[in-house]
């Protein structure tokens, strides 16, 4: 028969396992933090050299915007006004040919209903550069042209409609008539 006898104070436990593991944490922890420390480093070096470009950015755009002032104060000088009045009617041209009849035709196409004729059509540049479309249309009864107007207001490219008069047919012109103007989304 055997006695297992123990005489020491408290009962032996074997926790050299439960150290090696903790060890082994504490050392991967350890590289973990180190990798951390790194990339917060190269961060910083990151961070340091972004401010510097904002700062260099920001510096350059109050250059340019005194030498945009300075340059605006020479043509608001008045042996500069008529330069500044043509160049205003060059840009205004230019921004009038950069209007894409293709494109005004083909949104018409998608809104226009098939027995609604278009009779004419001028865009024009209102304040601030929008486009409005003042156009003449024509049909035989004036439910086809409600329905234009409908789909005008709801399509993307196109906005707030106005009627500006009717005409009733005549001999030459055997159709109703309706003068419309329409804003204009196109992308320029």
């Amino acid at each position: 028969m055997r006695i297992a006898i123990n005489l020491a104070s408290e009962p032996f436990r074997p926790r050299r396992p439960v150290i090696a593991a903790t060890a082994a944490l504490a050392a991967l922890l350890l590289v973990l933090l180190g990798v951390l420390a790194y990339l917060g480093a190269g961060e910083r070096a990151r961070l340091r050299t972004t401010r510097e470009a904002l700062a260099r950015l920001e510096q350059e755009a109050r250059a340019l915007a005194a030498e945009q002032a300075r340059l605006e104060a020479v043509l608001r000088r008045a042996e500069n006004a008529e330069v500044l009045e043509h160049s205003l009617f060059y840009n205004s041209l230019l921004y009038r040919k950069g209007i894409s009849w293709t494109r005004l035709f083909d949104d018409l196409e998608q809104v226009m209903p098939h027995n609604v004729r278009l009779i004419s059509i001028r865009p024009q540049l209102g304040a601030d550069n929008e486009v409005l479309l003042d156009m003449v249309v024509g049909a035989e009864s004036s439910e086809p042209v409600v329905a234009l107007l409908a789909k005008l207001e709801n399509s993307p490219r196109f906005g707030q409609t106005f009627v500006h008069n009717r005409i009733p047919p005549s001999q030459s012109e055997p159709l109703l008539r309706y003068r419309i103007s329409v804003r204009y989304e196109q992308e320029l």
